[in-house]
């Protein structure tokens, strides 16, 4: 069975991009461009989570740190994903399992999502 990544990000063009990549790999894709409750991430279980830190209806950062505080769900790896200055830094503070800087390389992505899956 097929490992399931969900990828959070607002800017659709990459969102395509990112999804058509790692269906090509072999991996089941969910999206969203916007925020997802904890509930249902854990409804979804993914075995990885993409997640942008600038959303249209709040930051990544903030979904990664409830998640990572909820016993239901702090299991779930997640890779923060964008172009903001000290990325490093804010994956740590919010408690991500890596980063991935925008723009990133292809090869960069799917070595990332193997990497935890």
């Amino acid at each position: 069975m097929a490992k399931t990544i969900l990828i959070i990000e607002d800017d659709k063009d990459i969102l395509d991009m990112m999804t058509y990549i790692l269906q090509d790999e072999g991996l089941n894709v969910v999206s969203s461009t916007e925020t997802v409750p904890v509930s249902s991430v854990q409804e979804i279980a993914p075995s990885l989570i993409l997640l942008d830190n600038r959303l249209a209806d709040g930051f990544g950062r903030d979904l990664c740190l409830k998640l990572k505080k909820d016993p239901a769900t702090v299991q779930f790896p997640v890779v923060i994903v964008s172009a903001v200055h000290q990325l490093a830094h804010l994956a740590e503070e919010s408690g991500a399992d890596a980063y991935l800087k925008k723009p990133f390389d292809l090869e960069d992505l799917v070595a990332i999502v193997r990497r935890f899956v």
